[in-house]
């Protein structure tokens, strides 16, 4: 279990082999230690991969709190009608093209829990906003925030060579005693200090390289997106779910329900503020075209660290693990 307030956490990535479509993620959620052991029927527990939950309220999780997930299932999309909610905080979702790091808090006091109607779980369009969890989070991506030749094949940083990727996670008066109120990012390649650069959103009162409240504020507002975030109690409450330990995971996947476009191409109307994410065409991303043609894609993840600011070392060497 980890505890992210006051902390910095950094990590090797190497995304030199993942197309527009795939998602390599490093993320942190608010799942129990136990895996819900005792719950119900589950005598299992966190050592076989039980209790696991994120902001988007999964349905697709065969066992929820010791009970099996069949009511209403539907085998054709392999979901029931309970979803597991959580919050989740991404430090990572990337390919070779795009990167974003995302904050999700939700409206549940602590751990995990199983929502089962609608209104709770968020997953029906027209409850989005009215689910437990912010679906949608605060997220810096430096394409999306009008930078687009910082990140990817040959830019600053170079995603065909393997690099470091730092978090700091800062609170109020540099203690742990006070809530995060930011969230810090920068990347080290080949020895060079490479910060998160400053965004371009016309019509913000000041551009950011980090994630705080009034970015994610300002930002939806000119992107005219629903600010779910600020509903959920924003940083702050992300802080408090920092505070109760959340557990690693990293993934590899693909998305057969927005092609991953969210993250790597153009999502809704190209005119808007914020619609482009990255350089992959609208038509990138059907979950058989990407593993036909890229079976063996892959992300190694190395040399994974934890401690105060500042004590990382992001200048160790890298080891990466296949």
């Amino acid at each position: 279990m980890f505890n992210l307030k006051n902390q910095e956490f950094s990590f090797d990535v190497d995304v030199s082999k993942l197309p527009c479509g795939l998602n390599g993620a490093l993320y942190f959620v608010e799942m129990p230690e136990d895996g819900d052991r005792g719950q119900g029927a589950n005598a299992a527990g966190a050592t076989y991969g039980t209790g696991y939950c994120d902001a988007q309220c999964p349905h697709d999780i065969k066992f929820i709190k010791g009970e099996a997930n069949i009511e209403d299932w539907n085998p054709s999309t392999a979901m029931g009608k309970k979803g597991i909610c959580c919050a989740e905080m991404d430090i990572w979702e990337a390919n070779s093209q795009a990167s974003a790091y995302t904050v999700h808090p939700c409206n549940i006091e602590e751990g995990s829990y199983a929502c089962d109607d609608a209104q709770q779980c968020g997953n029906d369009p027209d409850y989005r906003y009215q689910g437990l969890c912010d679906k949608d989070g605060c997220d810096l991506n430096s394409y999306r925030a009008g930078i687009t030749s910082f990140y990817g094949e040959g830019k600053t940083v170079d995603t065909t060579k393997p690099f470091t990727v730092v978090t700091q996670f800062v609170t109020e008066d540099g203690t742990n005693d006070t809530d995060v109120f930011q969230v810090n990012r920068f990347f080290v390649q080949e020895g060079r200090h490479i910060p998160h650069p400053e965004s371009n959103v016309p019509g913000a009162s000041r551009q950011y390289d980090h994630i705080e409240d009034q970015m994610c504020t300002e930002f939806k507002e000119i992107m005219g997106d629903t600010n779910d975030y600020h509903a959920k109690g924003g940083i702050r409450k992300m802080s408090k779910s920092f505070e109760n330990g959340m557990v690693l995971v990293m993934s590899l996947w693909d998305d057969h329900a927005d092609r991953m476009l969210w993250l790597d191409s153009v999502k809704g109307d190209s005119s808007k503020p914020g619609a482009a994410r990255g350089p992959c065409p609208t038509s990138s991303g059907y979950p058989d075209q990407v593993e036909s043609e890229y079976p063996n894609a892959y992300v190694s993840y190395g040399n994974i660290k934890i401690g105060e600011i500042g004590s990382t070392n992001p200048q160790a060497a890298y080891t990466f693990l296949q």
